[in-house]
């Protein structure tokens, strides 16, 4: 078989969702280990007045892409933007840039969906659903196709304990649903979905699921492959350690550890974090490509699902995780912290409720309260409740364990060349946990809040200043009990000299015990 550089030489690839987290990573890793390629057409919507071509653009100019310009500086060249709106009638591609797809495209990567968990179902349908349907009825006209690598999610199939590398029917026909959103109301849509999603926590791993049976049912002789990564993270090698460019997911929840607004969370200390990689991801897509696309007259016609997850290979669990993230940022601290990074993890309900009014919401009201008597905004309060929000989304994924069978990933590693192995890596059993984390957690750091690590010694002085508040405050707090309470009553005191005679008595043995071992 011919390495995967070999493979992807002159061929023309279409990637969807180019401008995402993952669709960057994508296309960065493409063009700089397979620099053969022909070129890489991307579907890119109009946003906000600028056009695609100025979209990417934009995007390439982003440190990302900084190891790519030194290696290939001309790599722009192979990037061809094509407008869309996969919303849209024919994802809104012109006649002109239909043929050009249909003519010329080998590789297609669907990557393109909606992330959001509380996105309402008609719109995740439209993004993950039909947005897939029309992706594939393009790619059945492509008179070259070769490969069509639809990513899902790990967590399509959370309603189930143990998730093999299958595609599982819906409980529901994903036509008769299509044809029945298109004349239900809102209104009636968000009564019926609850009872639609069953035991999955949101639309999205709803959705997802659809969609990877959709790809089954209609992908007819095409060569499909699925991919399914877990809870996607910042890179662990690629291109460099730690990039990562937004708050989704756990990003936003270790941003708010660390600057000491998330103070405790709803999780399971035992339960496994499936984290994985971007790069990762990234590497086994490629690989999963040049497999399928490779062996296509080779190997009997069958759909393969790939779960790209570290639980089963390498556990990490989210006890583990709590204590990096404020190990890390104890050492790297955050500029401009709100509290020292503390956080308590709690399966209980009551108890995380009790922390979140005595740990998040009152700080937050008095420090509103001290903004508005100094005649600022206040702002803190908005930003618990965001968080709050963020939280009941991810306490699904924070409570459980789920077993994957990942089989298909291990023999596509094993059917990988040495030189392919070291250039695409996905072997999550040398990935070391404390290391990644403590690399992701500075990613955060450097390239979503742009902090310079110059500022380090200013942040580490204003996270000694917010210490010693803190011994301050619980100083007084003490002396304003010891006067209100003890004091005043003769039981309270009679039972505090009793704690401190017992403390004592028990120092002066320990003492006793010392001196007469030596």
């Amino acid at each position: 078989m011919v390495t995967i550089p070999e493979y992807f030489a002159g061929k023309n690839v279409l990637i969807t969702g180019a401008t995402g987290f993952m669709g960057k990573v994508l296309l960065e890793k493409l063009l700089r280990s397979c620099p053969d390629v022909k070129a890489v057409y991307v579907l890119v919507r109009q946003k906000s007045g600028h056009a695609p071509s100025a979209r990417i653009a934009d995007m390439v100019n982003c440190k990302l892409f900084d190891r790519l310009r030194e290696e290939h500086p001309n790599f722009p060249d192979k990037i061809v933007p094509m407008s869309s709106d996969l919303t849209q009638p024919e994802l809104d591609v012109s006649r002109e840039d239909q043929q050009t797809l249909v003519d010329c495209i080998n590789i297609v990567f669907h990557c393109a969906a909606t992330i959001r968990f509380n996105e309402p179902l008609k719109d995740a349908m439209q993004l993950n659903v039909l947005a897939t349907q029309k992706i594939m009825a393009l790619a059945h006209r492509m008179k070259h196709l070769e490969v069509f690598i639809h990513v899902s999610t790990a967590y399509a199939n959370c309603d189930r304990s143990v998730i093999e590398e299958v595609v599982y029917p819906p409980p529901v026909d994903y036509k008769k649903l299509i044809d029945a959103l298109e004349w239900m109301d809102d209104k009636l849509v968000n009564l019926i979905t609850p009872k639609l999603i069953g035991d999955r926590p949101n639309t999205y791993t709803y959705t997802k699921a659809l969609a990877e049976y959709l790809v089954q049912q209609e992908c007819g002789s095409l060569n499909v492959a699925i991919i399914r990564p877990s809870i996607v993270g910042a890179s662990w090698k690629e291109p460099f350690p730690g990039w990562i460019d937004n708050f989704n997911g756990p990003s936003g929840i270790f941003i708010a550890a660390g600057k000491g607004i998330l103070r405790t969370m709803r999780a399971s200390n035992d339960a496994v974090a499936d984290l994985v990689p971007v790069d990762v991801v990234i590497n086994a897509t490629l690989a999963a490509a040049w497999y399928s696309g490779s062996q296509r007259y080779t190997r009997p016609k069958s759909l393969l699902v790939y779960n790209c997850t570290t639980g089963g290979i390498n556990p990490f669990h989210w006890g583990e995780v709590e204590y990096h993230v404020i190990s890390t940022f104890k050492r790297n601290p955050l500029e401009q912290a709100f509290r020292r990074p503390n956080v308590n993890l709690t399966s209980n309900h009551l108890i995380n409720q009790y922390w979140i009014a005595v740990s998040h919401k009152a700080p937050a009201f008095l420090y509103d309260l001290y903004l508005r008597i100094t005649g600022r905004s206040p702002r803190m309060m908005k930003t618990i409740t965001r968080l709050h929000k963020a939280m009941i989304l991810l306490e699904y994924f924070t409570s459980h364990s789920w077993v994957w069978n990942t089989d298909n990933v291990t023999m596509l590693l094993n059917q990988l060349s040495p030189q392919d192995k070291k250039l695409f890596n996905f072997d999550v059993r040398q990935l070391h946990w404390a290391e990644y984390m403590e690399s992701y957690c500075m990613g955060t750091k450097k390239y979503v809040l742009n902090e310079e690590l110059s500022g380090l010694p200013a942040a580490r002085k204003h996270l000694n200043k917010l210490r010693n508040i803190r011994y301050a405050f619980n100083t007084i707090l003490l002396v304003l009990v010891w006067r209100i309470f003890i004091a005043r009553s003769q039981m309270a005191r009679n039972i505090w000299y009793f704690v401190v005679s017992l403390c004592f008595k028990f120092l002066s043995y320990f003492r006793a015990s010392s001196t007469m071992r030596y």
